[in-house]
């Protein structure tokens, strides 16, 4: 069975917007601090972060006295009021519209007082608080599919160059939806038919991958990449099964008896989905109006070859 390798690693949760593993996620939504560890974040890419407190839970059930607050962000700068930062006067920080580059070390330095009633000593407590932020995006999807074509022989150049050929057209097909064939391979193997004689068949495997160079233009005009991304992958897989039942029709209705020996197997089109995990983060020619057949690609081809 041929093993697909997944191309990147992404940081991404299969919780919602916010997802904390952690006690500390209270059920208002709110995000309080640890003395001992740092606190991980994961937010959903263009959502708003969970209300991040500048105290621990145990602080937080306790009488404060004379709080300040200091935020410091990924950069080591203090965090300001902006469009995307927001601070409450109870220490509480919202970051909105989260990017990719929002992405680190978010630190909280909480000062309040203690006031002796005997005296009305005043002593200064400080404490630091930790929250590692990181952007996520949901799994996007990716299609492998499975194809089997007829050959005159399991030796010659001609199997590779069908091979060639199809993911040359294949990748045509797809290349406005910013989606590319990765992973293309072949063997060809004898098949005993039923009720007939043996006949030798290209097994063709591939994956439909929806980054190809320069993929992240389609998320220029839209919010949630991720749905962008998947919707051009659903149009790829739709296209190109949309192909081989063509092949089929050009097979029966466009060849009289005289079938070529390298033809499209009908029904052996095969597709299954699989998640894709992706890293952290060039329009080509339209896609054709009508489906050449593969045969008629391969004798384009054998002029060429025969050319050379």
């Amino acid at each position: 069975m041929l093993v697909w390798a997944l191309l990147s690693a992404v940081l991404w949760s299969v919780a919602r917007v916010g997802a904390l593993r952690s006690s500390l996620f209270s059920k208002k939504g709110f995000v309080y601090g640890s003395i001992e560890n740092p606190v991980k974040i994961y937010v959903k890419l263009h959502q708003d972060s969970p209300i991040l407190f500048c105290m621990d839970v145990n602080r937080a059930s306790k009488e404060t006295v004379d709080p300040t607050y200091l935020w410091i962000g990924p950069n080591e700068n203090t965090l300001t009021e902006n469009g995307q930062i927001n601070l409450t006067k109870e220490g509480a920080l919202i970051v909105k519209d989260f990017m990719e580059s929002l992405s680190g070390l978010y630190t909280c330095t909480l000062s309040y007082k203690t006031i002796k009633a005997e005296t009305q000593e005043e002593t200064t407590i400080k404490k630091r608080y930790d929250f590692l932020i990181f952007a996520y995006r949901e799994p996007d999807y990716s299609y492998h599919m499975a194809v089997r074509f007829t050959t005159k022989s399991c030796v010659g150049r001609y199997n590779d160059l069908l091979f060639r050929v199809l993911k040359k057209i294949l990748d045509n097909l797809i290349s406005d939806l910013l989606c590319h064939v990765i992973e293309p391979s072949y063997k060809c193997h004898s098949v005993k038919i039923p009720e007939s004689d043996f006949v030798n068949e290209l097994f063709i495997a591939f994956q439909v991958n929806p980054f190809a160079p320069g993929w992240k233009s389609v998320c220029n005009d839209s919010i949630d990449c991720e749905d962008a991304t998947n919707r051009n992958i659903l149009e790829a897989r739709d296209r190109i099964e949309e192909f081989f039942r063509s092949q089929a029709y050009i097979l029966y209705h466009h060849f009289n008896k005289t079938i070529p020996a390298m033809h499209f197997v009908d029904h052996s089109f095969q597709v299954w989905s699989a998640v894709l995990e992706h890293s952290v983060l060039m329009l080509m020619s339209p896609v054709r109006s009508v489906f050449l057949s593969i045969h008629t690609e391969l004798k384009l081809a054998h002029k060429l070859q025969d050319q050379r």
